[in-house]
C-alpha cells in the first residue's frame, strides 16, 4: 500500500504534519477547484434531503383523506418545491464557474467548458468481502485486510484526483481493478449487498445500485471530467499548451464515447446517450478551438488565399459549436444543461461565424488580382467558398472586376457585424456569461474591428447596396477527432492475487472446500498424472492408488502441497515440490468444481489395448535409463474441462481452440484429451 503513497508537501501544521496521500490524489489541497468540489458535494447531500421530504410529502397527500392534513401537506410540499429549485439553481451556477478552471495566466483566450466529477458516498467492502471469501473461496476473509484497505484507500483517493496525468493514472488503475473485482467477487445469480451512490453532476440527483457497472461508468466519466478540466488548465499562448489541450479534448471525447458504447442503459442521466452525445459533439469543438487558435497564435499572413483559408477553418469551428448549441436545446436535454453552457456555445458560433466573413471581406477589399498572382489558384479557392456564388457571378468575374469585389466584400462585413452584435446581445442575457470580462472585451474588440473596416471602404455617396453575403463552407486540414487513450485499459497487479488465477478461482466458478489428501509413492509412482499451467489439475487417476482412496478425484486442481500454496505454479514447479517427497507422504489441499462436468464416459466404453498402460507420476526420480518403467493399468477416462487462461469468449455457444498440451513438459509424453470451454463476461447495463 505505501508504494503508491507520496508526502501531501503541506507545511507542517499538527494533524496533517506526517499524513501522506496516494500519488494523484490530495484532498487537502484547497484550489479553488477543490472549494468547488466540495460546495457541490453539500449541494447534493441538500438535495437528496430535500428529495426524501418531497416523497414523503407526496405519499402522505396521496394516503390522507383529511382535508386539513391535506393542506398542511400541499403547504409543505411548496415550500420544499421551492427549496430544491433554489439548490438546483446553485448547483447549476457551479457548473457555470468556468474561470476556477482556466490558467490562471489565461487573459486574452476565450474561456472553455469543462466538466465537474461526479460525486460518491463512501462504500465499505470490508465485511462482504470477507464473508464471500469465506464462503465462495473457503479462506479466512481476515487474512484479505490489508488489500481489502488497499481498495478501500484507492477508491477514496479517486473522489479527489489531481488535475494531471497522475490523477488520470489512479482513476485508470481503479477501473482496471474494477473489471478484476466483478470477477473476482460479483456473482451473476447474488447480490454481494455493496451499494454505490454516485450524484448526477448536473442535478445532483443521486442513483443508488448494487451493479457495480454503475461504478465503473462513473468512473469513466469522471475520467473524461478530468481529461476536460486539464484541456482547460493548459496555456494556450503557448504551441504546446495548444496542443495539450486540443489532445485532453479528444481524450475526453474518446472517453465519453467509449462509456456510451460501453454502458447503454446507464440510469444516471449525465451519462444517457442523449447527454453523452451532445459532450462528445461539445469536447470536439472545443478540441476544434484549440486547433485554430494553434493556427493563428502567431499571427494571419495577410495574402488572399491564407485569408479564406483562415475563414474556412474559423466558419468550421463555429459550425460545430453551433451542433452542439442545437443539441442542448432539445428536450429533455435542456431541462438538465446549464443555461451557461448552450448559451455560451451560440455565443461562440456567432464569434467564429464572423470572423469568417471578416477574413473573408479583407481578402477581397485589401487585394486586388495581380499579373504575379497565381489566377487559377484563387479561382479554385473561391469557387470552393461558397455553394452557389453571390448574385450568379463567376469567380473570375469577381477577382478581375474591383467594384464586384468591393460589394461583395463590404456584404461579408456587414454580415461581420450583424453576428458580432448578435454574440453581444446573446451574451447580455445570462448572468453568468455576464462576469466572464474576458469573453466581453473580446466580442466588443471584434465588433470594434468591423465597424472600422467598413467606415474605412464606405464612401459617401454610395448607394445602399442590399446583397446579402452568402454562408461561408467550412473545412479544415486538422479535424478534431475522438482519442481513446489506452489509460482506460492498463494492466494492474490484482490486488487479490493470492486467491489464485482468475481463470478458474472467480465468482462464477462453484468450489468445494480444500480437501486434505495424503500422497504416498508407491513404486515411485503416485498413481496420476498432472497437466494445465496455474493451477494445475489431476487427469489420469488409478481408481486404486492411495491418493485416490484418501479422496481424491479426477480434474481436482490442486492448491496447496504441504505449506505451500500453489494455486500459481505450473507443473514443472509442482514436480519439484514433490520429487523429494519420502515414503510416509505428504498432505496436499485439493478442491473440486461444483459446476456441472461434460458425463464421464464408462470404464469399459474408453478401454481401448493400444492405449499406454502406465499414466502413474513417475517423473521424480526419472533418469535416461529409467523410461520404461514398471506401472499398473487403468482405465482411460477423459480429462477435466479444459481451463484456459485466455480462453475468454463473449458467448457460450463460441468454442474455445484446443488448449495448449502441457504433456510435452512431462517424461511420459502422454497426449491429454480436451474439452472446449467458454467464458461468459458479466452482463453489463
Amino acid at each position: 500500500m505505501t508504494d503508491a503513497l507520496i508526502p501531501n508537501g503541506c507545511k507542517n501544521n499538527g494533524a496533517v504534519e506526517n499524513s501522506q496521500f496516494r500519488k494523484g490524489n490530495n484532498p487537502l489541497l484547497q484550489t479553488g477547484r477543490s472549494k468547488l468540489q466540495n460546495r457541490r458535494a453539500s449541494l447534493n447531500q441538500q438535495i437528496i434531503k430535500q428529495m426524501r421530504m418531497r416523497a414523503g410529502a407526496e405519499n402522505l397527500l396521496k394516503a390522507t383523506s383529511n382535508n386539513k392534513v391535506r393542506d398542511m401537506v400541499v403547504l409543505e410540499l411548496s415550500y420544499v418545491n421551492s427549496n430544491l429549485q433554489l439548490l438546483m439553481e446553485q448547483l447549476e451556477g457551479l457548473n457555470s464557474s468556468v474561470e476556477v478552471y482556466q490558467d490562471v495566466q489565461e487573459t486574452c483566450n476565450i474561456p472553455l467548458i469543462p466538466l465537474g466529477l461526479k460525486e460518491t458516498k463512501e462504500v465499505d467492502f470490508s465485511v462482504p468481502f470477507k464473508d464471500f471469501i469465506l464462503e465462495h473461496y473457503s479462506e479466512d476473509g481476515t487474512n484479505y485486510q490489508e488489500e481489502i484497505h488497499d481498495l478501500m484507500d484507492m477508491r477514496q483517493a479517486c473522489r479527489t484526483p489531481s488535475r494531471s496525468d497522475a490523477g488520470i493514472d489512479l482513476l485508470a488503475n481503479y477501473l482496471s481493478q474494477l473489471s478484476l473485482l466483478d470477477s473476482r467477487f460479483f456473482a451473476p445469480n447474488r447480490q454481494m449487498g455493496i451499494f454505490f451512490t454516485w450524484y448526477d453532476s448536473f442535478t445532483g440527483v443521486p442513483v443508488c445500485q448494487q451493479n457495480i457497472s454503475l461504478e465503473k461508468a462513473s468512473v469513466l466519466f469522471n475520467m473524461a471530467a478530468l481529461y476536460t478540466q486539464i484541456g482547460t488548465r493548459c496555456d494556450r499562448q503557448k504551441r504546446g499548451g495548444l496542443d495539450d489541450a486540443a489532445a485532453a479534448f479528444q481524450r475526453a471525447a474518446g472517453v465519453l464515447h467509449h462509456l456510451k458504447e460501453t454502458f447503454t442503459h446507464t440510469p444516471s442521466y449525465d451519462m444517457s446517450p442523449a447527454m453523452l452525445s451532445m459532450l462528445i459533439k461539445l469536447m470536439l469543438a472545443q478540441a476544434q478551438e484549440c486547433l485554430f487558435e494553434r493556427m493563428t497564435l502567431h499571427g494571419i499572413r495577410n495574402e488572399f488565399l491564407a485569408l479564406l483559408k483562415v475563414a474556412q477553418e474559423a466558419a468550421k469551428v463555429g459550425e460545430m459549436y453551433d451542433q452542439v448549441h442545437q443539441s442542448m436545446i432539445q428536450t429533455p436535454i435542456k431541462d438538465n444543461v446549464p443555461f451557461f453552457w448552450s448559451t455560451m456555445c451560440q455565443v461562440k458560433a456567432n464569434h467564429y461565424r464572423s470572423i469568417a466573413h471578416y477574413f473573408i471581406s479583407t481578402a477581397l477589399l485589401d487585394h486586388q488580382l495581380s499579373p504575379s498572382d497565381d489566377e487559377d489558384q484563387q479561382e479554385k479557392a473561391l469557387s470552393q467558398l461558397y455553394d452557389s456564388m453571390p448574385d450568379g457571378r463567376s469567380p473570375l468575374d469577381i477577382l478581375r472586376k474591383g467594384e464586384e469585389r468591393q460589394r461583395i466584400g463590404k456584404a461579408h462585413l456587414r454580415r461581420a457585424i450583424l453576428d458580432h452584435e448578435e454574440a453581444l446581445r446573446i451574451h447580455g442575457l445570462c448572468r453568468h456569461l455576464r462576469k466572464l470580462e474576458v469573453l466581453r472585451d473580446i466580442l466588443e474588440a471584434a465588433h470594434k474591428r468591423s465597424l472600422a473596416k467598413l467606415t474605412e471602404n464606405e464612401t459617401e455617396d454610395e448607394f445602399v447596396d442590399y446583397l446579402e453575403a452568402p454562408d461561408i463552407i467550412s473545412k479544415t486540414e486538422h479535424k478534431a477527432e475522438m482519442e481513446v487513450p489506452v489509460s482506460t485499459k492498463v494492466k494492474v497487479k490484482d490486488l487479490f492475487h493470492r486467491l489464485g488465477p482468475l481463470s478458474v478461482f472467480s465468482a462464477k466458478q462453484r468450489w468445494t472446500a480444500p480437501r486434505t489428501v495424503r500422497l504416498k509413492v508407491e513404486d515411485r509412482d503416485f498413481g496420476f498424472t498432472l497437466k494445465g499451467d496455474a493451477p494445475v489439475q489431476v487427469q489420469s487417476l488409478d481408481p486404486l492408488c492411495a491418493a485416490a482412496m484418501d479422496g481424491l478425484k479426477e480434474g481436482d486442481y490442486l492448491v496447496a502441497i504441504g505449506d505451500v500454496d500453489c494455486k500459481w505454479m505450473g507443473v514443472t514447479d509442482v514436480l519439484k515440490l514433490l520429487k523429494d517427497v519420502d515414503e510416509e507422504g505428504i498432505d496436499i489441499k485439493v478442491v473440486s468444481s461444483l459446476d456441472s462436468n461434460p458425463s464421464m464416459p464408462t470404464k469399459s466404453a474408453t478401454y481401448s489395448g493400444g492405449l499406454p498402460k502406465t499414466y502413474s507420476m513417475i517423473c521424480l526420480a526419472f533418469d535416461d535409463d529409467d523410461k520404461n518403467p514398471k506401472g499398473r493399468k487403468v482405465t482411460k477416462k477423459m480429462s477435466f474441462l479444459s481451463w484456459g487462461l485466455k480462453n475468454k469468449h463473449k458467448s457460450a455457444s463460441t468454442l474455445s481452440l484446443p488448449t495448449a498440451d502441457y504433456s510435452g513438459a512431462l517424461p511420459w509424453n502422454k497426449p491429454c484429451p480436451t474439452f472446449p470451454s467458454s467464458y461468459n463476461d458479466s452482463a453489463l447495463y
